[in-house]
């Protein structure tokens, strides 16, 4: 099974290498940049990726990097996260189950604050309890099976989460044992009680029909640019 990693990337010529090497030989990386002002475009093809240029937003820069992707799998992977150590073996044998439409890693956050080894342990219940995965724990999924859920559907916010709640109709998901290790950059720029209040109360709102566009604007503070 041939897997095609796409990366979202927005000014992340700093992160880049680390990601890109964690990932290994023998796989198609699709940078999908969203207008970066720094040196993303050139970081990544030197690192042998395919670089796409996209619109702006997660959502929309994954569902343009799937469209060039050629595995038969396709792995999301986060610009500040980097893949463990036997990452493909482990996506491949989920996926020799025919009933997995796809799953996720476990997560893990670069820090040694004990407030975060919570947060994993969330990640981990509200996959075990909802069913629900976030894009920072890497999601693969069947190539055909994502095409046939809609994508991303170019959501600016929550796209993961609607993704997710889409593949579940079509099959299985898994959780699997190795974890991806994430950056706490985004907890410590908001402050991590804060930003993890900040989430669950954007999930809620999600799951009440706020539509994704407006969430922006709430989780931001501001209303995303073209809207």
């Amino acid at each position: 099974m041939k897997i095609s990693v796409i990366i979202p990337a927005l000014n992340e010529a700093a992160n880049l290498e680390a990601m890109v090497r964690s990932i290994g030989e023998g796989h198609q990386v699709i940078v999908a940049d969203g207008g970066s002002i720094d040196s993303t475009r050139a970081v990544a093809a030197g690192l042998g990726a395919l670089v796409v240029r996209s619109a702006p937003g997660r959502g929309a820069q994954m569902d343009c990097g799937a469209l060039g992707a050629e595995g038969d799998a396709l792995l999301f992977l986060h610009a500040d996260t980097v893949l463990p150590d036997g990452w493909a073996e482990s996506v491949r044998e989920a996926m020799g189950d025919e009933r997995v439409v796809g799953g996720a890693f476990r997560l893990r956050i670069s820090s040694g604050r004990a407030f975060y080894r919570v947060i994993e342990r969330m990640a981990t219940a509200r996959f075990r309890l909802f069913g629900l995965i976030y894009g920072d724990q890497a999601i693969f999924v069947r190539r055909e099976g994502f095409f046939k859920a809609g994508g991303f559907g170019a959501l600016p916010l929550m796209e993961d989460v609607d993704c997710v709640r889409r593949l579940r109709r079509l099959g299985r998901l898994t959780l699997l044992e190795r974890s991806v290790v994430t950056s706490p950059r985004r907890w410590e720029e908001r402050g991590i009680l804060k930003n993890t209040i900040w989430n669950w109360l954007t999930l809620i709102l999600y799951f009440m029909g706020v539509p994704p566009q407006r969430l922006y604007g709430f989780y931001y503070g501001r209303p995303r640019a073209g809207s």
